[in-house]
């Protein structure tokens, strides 16, 4: 793989930031992934605080250099936790690079025009500036996805002929942001709005009234995490998932390093497969609730991951960004917990737009079912993705499986291509 610019791509950028009143970039690269699929890299300044960039991924096949090959379908996506938009979405470009292209080159691959932006709090450097963490909550974060959405408007309009709506996909909390955005983008007028239909990736928003035991959870850390943000605490930082992923990949054997977390004797690769396959005793977003599935010994722990490669996972562990943000946690719980006051106005019932949902079994699941019933769209697709019994959740396709297991394109990817083709 190789990394360019061009004049041209900064000509077309100029020309879009213009018409936007927008800022120019500080960068744009350009770089190769597979065939005639290139990914973009634009860095977009929005403020003068140590860390107001938008950094933005587009990846598209090409016809020439520069020269995106025309497509009718775009989707903008957005990460989730501890991770970035290559992390989830394109892996390869990682680092470490992953053997896994990821969804993002699948459906560029199948004539997708797929865009990504990272949030702010994955830019700083391990000793980088954060002090601006503490303003990374929810308002801004619709703030620049709306920005991000009417860049890469700008930029297929002048690449693409295209002034085409867009959808917007988020895995895990990027997902719980579209449908924040969803909401607050439909109170604008019809002329400032972006969107022509949204994809939560196995997340919820609301929690249905059997489940409080899950919001009583989010109840309870919320008003701690703001707290936190108030005692001047706004660095969520990603030391656990960077170590459990760098420390299997360089010795799976050695004991872990992490033993306030892990019982005395565990290895790397123990303490990994913890993380991985028993999530909900860290997270208990639902009663089994684990980023990926595994197999048990006799011992009752995790023998082995069943439907993503270890070391696919590792490498998104090992190359989370350093930084999280407090506030975004503490908004986010809090639309979950429901209970007022909250970070901004986002009633799910104000959402028209076309949703489709695709839920694992061992991540979210059913549970996310209920936030799909709150809005107001008459176009609703949901897809829950369960290979075992209910009584063996605990082992099947877990919250990361969706974007990583080897079967992933054909029990996620696909039915996502085919309802974005039904929406053109």
């Amino acid at each position: 793989m190789h990394r360019s610019s061009s004049s041209l791509a900064t000509v077309i950028v100029l020309a879009v930031c213009a018409t936007a009143h927008a800022a120019p970039p500080a960068s744009v690269t350009r770089q190769h992934i597979v065939g005639d699929v290139y990914g973009y890299q634009f860095i977009i300044p929005v403020g003068t605080s140590p860390n107001a960039a938008l950094r933005i991924h587009r990846v598209v096949r090409e016809r020439a250099p520069f020269l995106p090959r025309p497509t009718t379908s775009a989707i903008m996506m957005l990460h989730g936790d501890f991770a970035t938009f290559v992390t989830n979405f394109a892996p390869s470009l990682g680092n470490p690079a992953s053997p896994s292209t990821g969804i993002s080159v699948w459906l560029a691959q199948r004539g997708i025009d797929v865009w990504g932006v990272d949030r702010r709090w994955t830019l700083p450097a391990p000793d980088g500036d954060i002090s601006d963490l503490g303003e990374m909550g929810l308002v801004q974060e619709m703030d620049d996805i709306g920005k991000a959405l009417a860049f890469a408007r700008g930029v297929r309009f002048i690449t693409d002929a295209s002034l085409a709506k867009m959808m917007l996909a988020g895995f895990s909390r990027g997902g719980q942001l579209t449908y924040a955005y969803a909401s607050a983008e439909a109170a604008k007028p019809a002329a400032q709005r972006h969107l022509k239909g949204i994809v939560p990736l196995d997340v919820y928003l609301k929690t249905a009234p059997e489940d409080s035991d899950i919001r009583d959870f989010f109840c309870s850390i919320a008003p701690q995490e703001y707290d936190l943000v108030a005692e001047g605490v706004t660095d969520a930082d990603n030391s656990l998932q960077i170590g459990l992923g760098a420390n299997f990949l360089a010795d799976p054997g050695a004991p872990t390093p992490f033993t306030d977390f892990f019982p005395p004797g565990f290895t790397n690769r123990q303490a990994f497969l913890a993380i991985s396959a028993r999530t909900f005793r860290f997270f208990p977003a639902t009663p089994f609730y684990h980023l990926t599935a595994a197999s048990f010994g006799a011992d009752g722990r995790p023998a082995a991951l069943t439907e993503s490669a270890e070391t696919v996972i590792a490498d998104w562990y090992a190359g989370s960004p350093f930084h999280s943000a407090f506030l975004e946690s503490a908004d986010t719980d809090s639309l979950v917990c429901d209970q007022p006051p909250f970070a901004a106005d986002v009633p799910l019932s104000r959402i028209r737009v076309p949703l489709l949902l695709i839920a694992a079994a061992g991540g979210y699941g059913a549970h996310a079912l209920y936030t799909t019933t709150l809005v107001s769209s008459t176009d609703v697709s949901t897809i829950l993705i369960q290979r075992k019994p209910d009584d063996e959740i605990a082992e099947d396709f877990g919250h990361g499986d969706i974007l990583f297991a080897r079967d992933a394109p054909q029990l996620a990817w696909q039915p996502l291509l085919s309802w974005l083709r039904a929406h053109e």
